[in-house]
């Protein structure tokens, strides 16, 4: 028997690429790359900390939904289209995830799914 759960955040991607914002497996969630989209799937607005922000509140709201926390957050990968941007959206994820610690990666991408996207957050939570 699968102890697998899944949760949605609404994003009009999740459906059309099929992929849900979140899984849980046992102990461990992952959760998808998770760019700035507002409930009416629009992006957004403002820079890269607006966006940023935007993407650590469904992260968290993921992990809560399958019964952990932004304390169990144990990896996160940011991924920025723009260099200097890392200290905006670095501060941001402190906020979020600086109590847990996590391993962490920034990256600098080329391009992410809509041109107007500054910033995508991916996270893994194990829960304890």
């Amino acid at each position: 028997m699968s102890t697998r759960q899944r949760t949605t955040s609404g994003s009009p991607f999740e459906a059309e690429f099929g992929f849900c914002r979140a899984v849980r497996d046992g102990d461990r969630i992952i959760v998808a790359g998770t760019g700035p989209v507002e409930p009416d799937g629009s992006t957004t607005p403002g820079g890269a900390a607006e966006q940023a922000e935007r993407c650590c509140a469904l992260i968290v709201a993921a992990i809560e939904d399958l019964g952990g926390s932004a304390d169990d957050v144990v990896r996160t990968r940011m991924l920025l289209t723009d260099f200097n941007d890392q200290e905006a959206v670095g501060s941001v994820h402190a906020r979020y995830f600086g109590d847990a610690r996590p391993a962490a990666t920034m990256a600098g991408v080329a391009w992410l799914c809509r041109k107007e996207w500054k910033v995508e957050i991916e996270a893994e939570a194990l829960i304890t």
